[in-house]
């Protein structure tokens, strides 16, 4: 059984997914025999079949969703449709926010019958689909209702920091053996709700995951060159960190030779 991670899409915010500089299209987990998609933003429908080899939506488990804002969402009705076969096959789970679901849904209610359950999210909340559980450990600071996950698998853990100004001991929150940073920003904004690569940097002097990953990338990192910052901070804090790129695949199965 292979245990991986698909980058569909790694544009972040507003002025990088709206001119598609880079794609945006979420990510697909594989673990332990189960897959999930997290935040399918615009084109994710069109990333996932036209992925070499395609990734077929009908063998999905479910989806999450972080926060209802559009780079994260725009595509979440169609997945819904694509996962249950056009609503023919009702099937899998929808996880979200509780303001995608209420006032002004993100989650249409002609989509809600398709699937087998809704569920909540909330902070502190624990959550199990198929083999994988994981967890929503705090709420985020943004615009929107917004949580990150840490999936725990029997033999790897898979941390998510999603959109978020960054506060105090955030990184104790995700103590993945593999951190996932959702980087906007170059540098720190306090108008702008969103983790900068100095954040990222001050997180790795704190914690020390086996593998640091950088996506969801804004106009600043990408000018900026992500595989060249994401060297640079891997020079800086010791940790391993690679940045992203569209269709990247990563394999689980032995971390200590983890390999693209």
């Amino acid at each position: 059984m292979s245990d991986w991670i698909k980058f569909l899409g790694t544009a972040g915010a507003r002025y990088a997914v709206t001119r598609q500089l880079r794609r945006s299209g979420g990510i697909w987990v594989s673990l332990e025999g189960t897959q999930l998609l997290i935040d399918p933003g615009p084109g994710s429908l069109i990333r996932c079949l036209s992925s070499k080899p395609p990734l077929n939506p009908l063998d999905l488990d479910g989806i999450i969703l972080s926060h209802r804002h559009i780079d994260h969402s725009n595509d979440m009705n169609i997945m819904i449709e694509a996962m249950t076969n056009g609503g023919t096959q009702k099937k899998g789970f929808v996880f979200a926010p509780s303001d995608a679901v209420d006032k002004d849904p993100v989650i249409l209610h002609h989509f809600r019958n398709h699937v087998n359950t809704i569920v909540l999210l909330r902070e502190g909340g624990e959550y199990s689909v198929g083999s994988i559980h994981f967890s929503t450990p705090v709420r985020h600071i943004h615009g929107v209702e917004t949580y990150g996950l840490h999936f725990k698998g029997a033999q790897i853990s898979v941390s998510i920091v999603t959109d978020t100004q960054y506060f105090d001991g955030l990184e104790s929150y995700y103590p993945g053996d593999i951190l996932i940073l959702y980087t906007v920003l170059l540098s720190s904004k306090n108008e702008i709700l969103h983790l900068s690569l100095e954040d990222a940097e001050h997180i790795l002097s704190r914690v020390q995951p086996r593998l640091c990953i950088l996506t969801h990338f804004g106009m600043g990192i990408i000018k900026g060159k992500p595989w060249v910052l994401a060297s640079e901070l891997s020079r800086k804090t010791g940790v391993e960190v690679i940045a992203a790129s569209d269709g990247m695949k990563l394999s689980l199965d032995d971390i200590d030779n983890i390999h693209i």
